[in-house]
């Protein structure tokens, strides 16, 4: 993976083989950058990343210049690997070790920005917006960003926005 801009530009990242993430791609991580560039500034928000595999998305952030963000993962493996390149990098993330689907009914936390990457196939997936939505855990003006593949559709879903497609990978974005 590579972070695309920011402090870290161009930087590559090598995840060791046994995390079992999808990273989302360069193509569709830099197109969903420029939209959230286009809607905040990024050194002024604070970033919950759940199902954060690689930290791909949590580095990017990281590397724009973002000075809180959270970080979610249920593996040993990510949450250490996410926290050993943080430290290097000297990225303010903050790495907690969990199960997105209980971490957030007990969390209340306020964030500009909340990312969920689910593994695409996950039983819980079509819950997880109002799952988020319910908890509050957005700030006035804040986003939530899903990622998931074309086999989803979220456009009955409350507080919905809109969604664009990149290749395979889908964002779907909530208020």
């Amino acid at each position: 993976m590579r972070i695309i801009s920011g402090k870290y530009r161009s930087r590559r990242i090598t995840a060791p083989k046994g995390i079992k993430a999808r990273p989302t791609t360069d193509f569709a991580k830099e197109s969903l950058f420029n939209i959230l560039g286009n809607w905040f500034e990024m050194n002024e928000i604070k970033v919950l990343d759940l199902f954060s595999g690689t930290g791909n998305i949590s580095f990017e952030f990281g590397s724009r210049g973002a000075t809180n963000i959270v970080s979610v993962d249920i593996s040993n493996l990510s949450c250490r690997f996410i926290s050993e390149k943080a430290s290097e990098m000297t990225m303010p993330i903050q790495v907690l070790k969990a199960d997105v689907f209980r971490f957030i009914p007990g969390h209340y936390g306020k964030y500009d920005v909340i990312f969920a990457d689910p593994p695409y196939k996950h039983e819980q997936i079509g819950s997880l917006p109002s799952l988020i939505l319910k908890q509050d855990l957005l700030k006035p003006n804040g986003v939530l960003v899903v990622e998931h593949d074309e086999e989803v559709s979220f456009e009955s879903e409350e507080r919905f926005l809109e969604c664009r497609q990149y290749g395979r990978v889908n964002f779907s974005f909530f208020e």
